[in-house]
């Protein structure tokens, strides 16, 4: 494979993280310039309103400073599952996705739920969680990086504000500790020679 397909290639699994993020973008500056007050779209708790939350949620930010918060996060990880699990990348993604949401629907307080933080947490722990169980060197790899970067996201499964949806935070970082589980024999690990034991 020359230098060229392989940059091709690299682009091609990013090109989804990357869609999905200008797509979150659109839809702020949506907002934005048309005053528009999307939080009613929001997931609230136990209410039949409240279910097409599951669907819109994640596309909705209360401002800014709330998606520039989630962006970074989103594409750097988005891109580390696309990179290293192509068989299961989309189905993580759809799982982190409407799994969290269907909890909050059920179990959440009375309140809207918005914002794609729920996304970022499955991602973590998904990754964390994959090295840990593949024993994968470039996973255990990813997922050092990852705890050191966003290590301190613990503290957002805790209910310490009412102004955070530590509840979407939770059931993501749970629903990507069991995608972790499902996926561990998806995207055989390939082993270079020098991994190989004697």
């Amino acid at each position: 494979m020359d230098n060229t397909e392989s940059k091709e290639k690299q682009l091609k699994l990013i090109i989804f993280p990357l869609s999905f993020l200008i797509l979150l973008w659109l839809i702020q500056f949506a907002q934005y310039l048309f005053l528009l007050k999307l939080v009613k779209y929001g997931l609230l708790p136990q209410t039949t309103k409240g279910l097409t939350g599951i669907f819109t949620a994640p596309l909705i930010h209360s401002g800014f400073n709330h998606i520039i918060s989630n962006s970074i996060p989103l594409l750097f990880l988005g891109s580390g599952i696309f990179y290293f699990y192509k068989e299961a990348a989309y189905k993580v993604f759809f799982m982190v996705y409407f799994i969290p949401g269907i909890l909050v629907w059920f179990l959440g307080r009375e309140s809207f739920h918005i914002g794609s933080s729920g996304l970022v947490y499955g991602y973590v722990t998904f990754l964390f969680f994959s090295g840990l169980i593949r024993r994968d060197n470039r996973s255990i790899a990813l997922a050092l990086i990852v705890t050191f970067l966003y290590g301190s996201l613990i503290w957002g499964v805790l209910p310490l504000s009412r102004e955070i949806s530590w509840e979407y935070h939770l059931f993501g970082a749970l629903t990507g500790i069991y995608a972790a589980i499902i996926f561990r024999k998806s995207d055989p690990i390939k082993k270079y020679d020098w991994e190989e034991e004697e």
